[in-house]
């Protein structure tokens, strides 16, 4: 769980993890450098709740983030910002799914907003064309540490913040695996006028050019896919005009024979 100036909503998202009351889950709290007082006696509650803090300086979503799971030993990972909260009904499932399925790397449901929107954002079944599209799945799915370590933690290089999850999505999918779709509340997704997300929409044709280009290989494989589809319609398409061609031959042959 990253933390940057959430003070006033940590309590609420930390209580969601805390109340599940599981003996086979760690929470680890990054405070990614903020400068509030409030943010900051909160985190020295946790500490005394014994809740596991990790202090760092002002490193960004996805150093925090690779703090958090660098210091976990989960072999399942959760990411959830501070200012959400969990909901508990669908883990048991997920983690089902996993444990089932060893060859589903990332299992993702639906949110339910809150804030200045307070619709059900349905996600939908994975579409791998539509992930190259643009990023479609929540950060806070659940999914395997392995996965995480194959793409080397979240890229922090990426030229704006809030779409490292994209990058990591994406990685997966090269490394060949899975997504499985719950229709499902997973969170509560917190949404406000200055959300991070929205202001990635400022650095769309930035943010595409760097995955593009990090995951060419991918990109390349898809464009190659579709001009193959391409050419076998044409084939296809040739090949009914032929059939069409010739049918209308033996039609005036017959009916010449006739006459």
């Amino acid at each position: 769980m990253p933390c940057f100036n959430h003070g006033e909503f940590l309590p609420e998202a930390v209580a969601s993890v805390a109340n599940l009351n599981r003996d086979d889950l760690e929470l680890i709290v990054v405070d990614d450098g903020s400068t509030n007082d409030r943010t900051s006696q909160e985190m020295d509650k946790l500490r005394v709740q014994g809740i596991k803090v990790i202090r760092q300086e002002n490193k960004g979503l996805a150093a925090a983030r690779n703090a958090g799971i660098g210091a976990s030993r989960g072999e399942y990972l959760f990411p959830l910002d501070a200012d959400d909260r969990l909901r508990s009904s669908w883990l048991d499932r997920g983690i089902g799914v996993l444990d089932a399925n060893p060859q589903v790397g990332v299992v993702y449901g639906d949110a339910q907003c809150f804030g200045t929107r307070t619709d059900r954002w349905v996600v939908g079944p994975f579409d791998p064309e539509r992930l190259l599209h643009w990023n479609f799945i929540h950060a806070s799915a659940l999914y395997r540490r392995s996965i995480w370590e194959q793409s080397s933690g979240y890229d922090g290089k990426m030229p704006v913040q809030g779409l490292e999850d994209w990058d990591l999505w994406l990685g997966a999918l090269e490394h060949g695996w899975r997504f499985m779709y719950v229709p499902e509340v997973f969170f509560d997704y917190r949404q406000s006028g200055h959300s991070m997300i929205k202001q990635t929409f400022a650095f769309d044709n930035q943010i595409r050019e760097f995955i593009a280009k990090k995951h060419g290989l991918l990109y390349g494989q898809a464009w190659l896919s579709l001009v193959t589809e391409r050419q076998s319609l044409i084939r296809e398409r040739e090949s009914v005009r032929w059939t069409l061609k010739n049918l209308g031959r033996l039609i005036k042959s017959r009916l010449k024979l006739r006459i």
